[in-house]
């Protein structure tokens, strides 16, 4: 019976390790660098960097275009302001629309220090960090701020909305309303193991990021500016059900919100539907911005 025991033990000791690699790997996402600048957009732009409260330098663009109404677009867990997909054409939309652009790296990604990212924790100080280098560095130019979030970047703007008091407006699209459940289903999405392992997972990836949980929907009854939510019916990450809990939820104590249902996967509606999200996106900001 020795050696059964000696074998069990092992056993769990190897799951454990590998549950600790497991939630390491979840919370150190690979960087994202690339050689596009909006230079190749057509704008002059200029590199700027800005500090956290907690002390962490992050990376961006400053891309000046004449108006008093800037927009920060936040990009999504393991992408950076490099990300072809949403990011680069939503910045050339957005400079095409007349406003001024600060994009920057989220901790941990990108260019921007940090060893792990928190996946919707602290990275609501980095866009503080942000709105404060914009009122400080360029408040002519900032009298308006907006921000459009795609995945842990649309829980960060729900979050911002709710925290931030010269954010005015945000669009977030496919929002994870539910950590837990969307961190399961990232599991086999990002690297094909089953659903059941987060939950021994799950306290590997606090461990060594020291960030807390984070469920936007929680932020239903607290968000009372003008939001956009758009949420895919193929998206296999964040149901449209989660989404339209929060939006039914917000709408009781937010006029100005709105809820947009495609048929697209994670954070490709742009993609699949570029010209109805550059209009659905486009109108909610002259609206509001």
């Amino acid at each position: 019976m020795g050696w059964l025991l000696a074998l069990f033990i092992f056993l769990l000791l190897a799951f454990l390790a590998f549950s600790a690699f497991v939630g390491y790997k979840m919370v150190k996402p690979p960087r994202l660098i690339g050689d596009w600048t909006p230079r190749d957009l057509g704008f002059d732009y200029e590199d700027v960097t800005f500090e956290t409260g907690d002390g962490l330098r992050l990376s961006g663009w400053w891309i000046p275009n004449g108006s008093e109404r800037t927009i920060i677009p936040l990009h999504g867990y393991t992408n950076s302001r490099w990300n072809d997909l949403y990011m680069k054409p939503t910045i050339e939309f957005l400079l095409r629309e007349g406003y001024n652009v600060l994009v920057f790296d989220f901790r941990a990604h990108g260019k921007s220090q940090g060893k792990y990212t928190t996946v919707g924790d602290r990275e609501t100080e980095d866009v503080k960090a942000a709105v404060r280098w914009l009122r400080e560095n360029r408040g002519e130019e900032a009298k308006r701020i907006g921000l459009i979030g795609f995945s842990m970047g649309a829980m960060v703007t729900i979050r911002s909305l709710a925290e931030i008091p010269e954010v005015c407006c945000g669009v977030a699209d496919s929002p994870p309303m539910d950590l837990d459940k969307t961190g399961a289903r990232g599991l086999r999405y990002f690297a094909k193991l089953p659903e059941w392992l987060y939950i021994f997972v799950k306290p590997f990836t606090k461990l060594f990021s020291g960030g807390k949980e984070v469920h936007p929907i929680e932020y239903a009854d607290k968000v009372k500016k003008p939001l956009l939510l758009i949420a895919g019916e193929k998206d296999p990450l964040v149901k449209v059900e989660e989404v339209r809990e929060f939006y039914e939820r917000n709408r009781e104590v937010n006029p100005n919100v709105e809820l947009w249902v495609t048929d697209a996967p994670h954070v490709r509606t742009l993609k699949f539907h570029p010209e109805e999200w550059k209009a659905k996106v486009g109108e909610f900001l002259r609206k509001h911005l």
